[in-house]
C-alpha cells in the first residue's frame, strides 16, 4: 500500500427535523474536557497526542457528525435561491469538528491501533456511511447543487470556484440523488454493510498479520540472515512472549524480504506460505467471507445506479474513464511483462540446475536465486549495499536534500511536540523564503498494532478558506533495528522513503481556497503521480552521493559499487511489473463482476482471473492475494489498483522531460510545483499534464524504465 484516504469529503449527516432537539444531544456528547472540544492550539492546529485519550474519539466522531447534520440541513433548506456561496462555500465550510477528529482517528487506527480504536472504527464506520449517504443522497440539496451547475457558464466564477461546482455534481449524480425513495434506502443499507465490513476487514488483517508470522526455534533454520536480521527476529519474539525464539514478521505483500538471504529452502517455503495463507486459516482473522460478500454489495450497488458493474461506476471521475481503458492500458504490459520474467525464470532454473537442486523453481526460491544471479551478472551483492543505506541518512540527506535542491524548502526537527509513539519524528518545513509552510510526521518502523504497507495521510489539510495549513505524515514498516543497531535499509526501501515524501510534497504544496479539492484529493490514476516522479531522486547521482554513505566511516559509496547498482536497475524488471499487473488484475476482475453473477470462491476466481488475462505465472504470485489485498477491501483503491501502473507511464514520460531540461534544478522544480504540485484538483487532470508536458502521456519512457524494450529510443 503506497497511500491511504479517508472519505472523499467530510462525512455528513442530514437532519430531516427537530434539528434543535437533535443540536442540544450533540452538545452533551462530548466532555468539557475531551480536547476535541476546542481547535488544537499547537502549531498549525496539530492534534494534541498527550491529551487524546482512546475514549474520547466516539463521543467527538458523534458529534462532529451531529454538528454537521445542522449546517447541512440549513444549507438545504435555506428559503433564499442556491448561489455558489450558500451552497458550494456553505458545504466546504462545514464539518469542521468532524474533519478535525477524523484526520487524528484515521491516523491512529492506521497506525497505532488497539482493541478500543477497533471497536470504534467498526462501531462508527455505519454511522459515517450514512452520513455520507445523507448528503449525496439529499434530493433538496442536489437540486440546489444542480440549478448553480446549470447556470454556472455565466455565473463568472473563478477556475477554481467553477471547479467545485462540477466536482460536487459528478459526486452527486454517481451517488444515485434521482433514485425512488425505495432504492435509496436499498443503497444505503448496501452502503452501511459495505462501511461495517471493510473496517471488520481492516482489523481481522491486522490480527492476520500479527498472528502469521513464522516461528523458528532452531536458529539453524536461519541460516543467512546477518546478525542484525537475527537480532531483530529474537527481538520481535521477545516481544510476543516468546523468549529464545526467532519470529519473522509479515510485511504486508506476498514476497517477503528474508526470502532473499535464507538458505535452508524449507523455511523459505514456511515463510512464503506464512504470507500467503495468513488471511485463510478458517479462523478468526480468516478474511475469505468478508471479502466475498463486499464484492456482492458493490455488484448490486453499482446495478442499482445503472452501470453494468462496480468498476464502469466507480471509474467514471478517474483519468482511465472507464474499464475498457484499463484493460487495454494493462494489455500493453503484459506481453512484454510476462515474456521477461520467463526469461528471468529460465535463468534460474538454469542457475538451480547448475548447482545440482534437483527441484523446479518455486515463488519461494525466486528472490533466494534471483540474488544470486544478480551477484554473478553484476557483481552485486545486496549485503555490500545496504550499509549504505542509514535510514536517518536516507530521510534528511536523500529525501530532504533532494526536496531542497528542487523547490528551495528546509526542515527543522520539532521535539517539543507530542508524538504518539516514540518512534515518531516531526519536523516543521519552511518555504524557499523562510515562512513556515506545514509539519511533517514521519513513522517508519513495523509494529503490530500498525496497518501493513507504506502511506501518506494529513492530520490537518490545507486550505485558504478555512485558513488552515497542511499537517502530513508518512507511515511505513521497516524492520526495527535491535537495540544500539543502525536502522540499515535495502533501496526498495529507500523508493518508498521517496515515493511517500512524494505524496507529503503533494499535501504540503497545496495551495487551493476549498479543502475538498486541495492537495492529494485527486483521482487514484493521478494521486500516485508526484509520488511515483519523486522516486526518481533517490537514484539521481547528486542526491545519492549525497545520502549514500557508510553508516560507520561516513565514506560515499564507492563509484564501482554506484555504477554496478545502476547497471543492475532493470534486472528482475519482469517479475516486479508482472506481480504488479497480476494484483491490477485480480482487482479489476473482482470489480467486473455483474450482480448477476454467482457467490464466488476467492481461490477459485484468483485462478481464474490470471489465467484469463494470461498472468497466471506459477513462479510470479500476485503482489496481493485476494485475501489480504488491503488496498482494495480497506483503503479505497476498489478497481484502481491499475492506477501504480497508470501513474508510473505518467511520472516516467515527466521525468524524461526533466532530464531533458537539466534534471536536478530550481528551475524545473518550481514548474513542476506551480503546474502540478501546488494544483490539488483544481483542473482537469489530463490536461493538468498536458500542459505541463505539452502532449498527451507516452507509454515508451516507463517501458524503457522498466528494460522492457530491447533499445531506448534515440
Amino acid at each position: 500500500m503506497k497511500i491511504q484516504y479517508p472519505l472523499i469529503l467530510a462525512s455528513v449527516w442530514m437532519l430531516s427535523s427537530c434539528g434543535h432537539n437533535v443540536k442540544q444531544t450533540a452538545k452533551n456528547m462530548m466532555s468539557p474536557n475531551n480536547p476535541f472540544r476546542h481547535v488544537s492550539t499547537l502549531p498549525f492546529q496539530t492534534a494534541d497526542f498527550n491529551a487524546i485519550k482512546d475514549s474520547d474519539f466516539m463521543p467527538a466522531l458523534k458529534e462532529g457528525i451531529q454538528e454537521q447534520l445542522i449546517e447541512i440541513d440549513s444549507i438545504a433548506n435555506n428559503p433564499d435561491m442556491p448561489t455558489f456561496e450558500n451552497t458550494f462555500v456553505a458545504m466546504e465550510k462545514s464539518g469542521q469538528l468532524l474533519r478535525q477528529v477524523n484526520g487524528v482517528f484515521n491516523l491512529l487506527t492506521g497506525a497505532n491501533t488497539n482493541p478500543v480504536l477497533e471497536k470504534a472504527s467498526e462501531d462508527i464506520a455505519p454511522d459515517l456511511a450514512a452520513a455520507n449517504d445523507a448528503l449525496f443522497l439529499n434530493t433538496k440539496l442536489f437540486k440546489r447543487v444542480e440549478a448553480i451547475y446549470n447556470q454556472r457558464m455565466q455565473l463568472k466564477l473563478d477556475p477554481e470556484s467553477l471547479r467545485l461546482v462540477e466536482f460536487y455534481y459528478q459526486h452527486f449524480v454517481l451517488a444515485g440523488p434521482n433514485l425512488s425513495e425505495k432504492d435509496k434506502d436499498t443503497l444505503k443499507n448496501f452502503n452501511k454493510e459495505e462501511a461495517t465490513l471493510s473496517a471488520k476487514y481492516v482489523n481481522q488483517l491486522v490480527a492476520a498479520n500479527k498472528a502469521g508470522g513464522l516461528v523458528v526455534s532452531d536458529k539453524a533454520e536461519l541460516a543467512g540472515l546477518s546478525d542484525g536480521e537475527l537480532d531483530a527476529a529474537a527481538t520481535a519474539a521477545k516481544n510476543a512472549n516468546m523468549p529464545g525464539k526467532w519470529l519473522l514478521t509479515l510485511k504486508n505483500t506476498t514476497q517477503q524480504p528474508l526470502l532473499q538471504s535464507l538458505t535452508v529452502r524449507a523455511t523459505r517455503q514456511k515463510l512464503f506460505e506464512a504470507s500467503w495463507n495468513r488471511a485463510e486459516k478458517g479462523d478468526s482473522n480468516d478474511t475469505r467471507a468478508i471479502i466475498t460478500r463486499i464484492a456482492v454489495i458493490r455488484a448490486k450497488k453499482a446495478k442499482l445506479l445503472g452501470f453494468p458493474n462496480f468498476a464502469s461506476w466507480t471509474l467514471m471521475d478517474q483519468m482511465a474513464k472507464n474499464p475498457e481503458n484499463v484493460e487495454k492500458f494493462l494489455a500493453q504490459l503484459v506481453p512484454a511483462s510476462t515474456a521477461k520474467a520467463k526469461q528471468e525464470a529460465a535463468d534460474i532454473q538454469q542457475l538451480i540446475d547448475k548447482q545440482k537442486g534437483g527441484f523446479e523453481l518455486q515463488p519461494w526460491d525466486w528472490d533466494f536465486y534471483a540474488e544470486q544471479v544478480r551477484k554473478a551478472r553484476y557483481d552485486l551483492d545486496e549485503s555490500q549495499v545496504k550499509p549504505y543505506f542509514e535510514l536517518n541518512s536516507v530521510l534528511e540527506n536523500g529525501v530532504f536534500y533532494a526536496a531542497t535542491q528542487l523547490y528551495g524548502i528546509t526542515f527543522k526537527e520539532r521535539k517539543d511536540l507530542p508524538v504518539y509513539n516514540k518512534d515518531v519524528r516531526v519536523f516543521e518545513v519552511f518555504d524557499k523564503d523562510g515562512t513556515s509552510m506545514a509539519l511533517f510526521y514521519c513513522d517508519y518502523f513495523k509494529r503490530d498494532n500498525k496497518n501493513g504497507g507504506a502511506w501518506m495521510d494529513n492530520l490537518v489539510g490545507q486550505s485558504k478558506l478555512l485558513g488552515t495549513k497542511p499537517v502530513i505524515y508518512n507511515i511505513c514498516n521497516f524492520t526495527k533495528p535491535a537495540e544500539g543497531q543502525p536502522a540499515l535499509i535495502n533501496f526498495d526501501d529507500v523508493t518508498t522513503m521517496f515515493h511517500e515524501f512524494g505524496h507529503g510534497l503533494h499535501g504540503m504544496f497545496a495551495s487551493e481556497e476549498y479543502p475538498s479539492l486541495s492537495g492529494t484529493a485527486t483521482a487514484r490514476d493521478f494521486v500516485e503521480f508526484p509520488s511515483q516522479f519523486n522516486e526518481h531522486w533517490a537514484s539521481d547521482p547528486q542526491v545519492f552521493k549525497n545520502y549514500a554513505k557508510h553508516y560507520k566511516t561516513g565514506e560515499n559509496m564507492p563509484q564501482e559499487l554506484v555504477d554496478k547498482i545502476k547497471k543492475a536497475a532493470t534486472f528482475n524488471q519482469g517479475y516486479a511489473l508482472t506481480e504488479i499487473l497480476a494484483a491490477a488484475q485480480l482487482d479489476m476482475q473482482w470489480h467486473l463482476l455483474s450482480a448477476d453473477s454467482s457467490l464466488q470462491d476467492p481461490d477459485k476466481f484468483e485462478v481464474e482471473a490470471l489465467h484469463k488475462t494470461h498472468l497466471d505465472l506459477p513462479q510470479v504470485p500476485s503482489r496481493y492475494r485476494s485475501s489480504y489485498f488491503l488496498h482494495i477491501w480497506g483503503n479505497g483503491y476498489a478497481a484502481a489498483y491499475y492506477a501504480y501502473s497508470w501513474t508510473e507511464m505518467l511520472d516516467d514520460d515527466a521525468f524524461a522531460w526533466f532530464k531533458e531540461h537539466g534534471g536536478l534544478t530550481r528551475e524545473n522544480g518550481q514548474r513542476f510545483r506551480e503546474m502540478i504540485l501546488s494544483r490539488g484538483n483544481t483542473q482537469d487532470l489530463a490536461t493538468m499534464f498536458r500542459n505541463f508536458l505539452g502532449r498527451d502521456p507516452d507509454i515508451e519512457p516507463m517501458l524503457e524504465d522498466r528494460g522492457l524494450v530491447a533499445e531506448p529510443k534515440k
